[in-house]
């Protein structure tokens, strides 16, 4: 029974290791200041600090993909 949900599972993995390693390579990356200007916070970022958070986006498809798990439960035992 297990065996169906082998290769969503393997994918769901693999999109959260590609967001992790996305992020850790822009947070590690490094960050030349040449002046006060290039300090400041971009406006996106101000207005939705927290669509730039990848344990945040992680979350939503981890949470998406169980959604779907116990959809497709319920569904077949109708």
């Amino acid at each position: 029974m297990m065996d169906i949900w082998l290769i969503p599972v393997v994918i769901v993995i693999a999109i959260s290791v590609f967001i992790a390693v996305k992020s850790v390579r822009n947070w590690n990356s490094p960050v030349v200041r040449l002046n006060e200007q290039d300090q400041r916070i971009p406006e996106a970022i101000e207005d939705h600090p927290f669509t730039v958070n990848p344990i945040i986006w992680i979350i939503a498809i981890v949470s998406l993909f169980v959604l779907f798990i116990i959809f497709y439960y319920w569904a077949s035992s109708i």
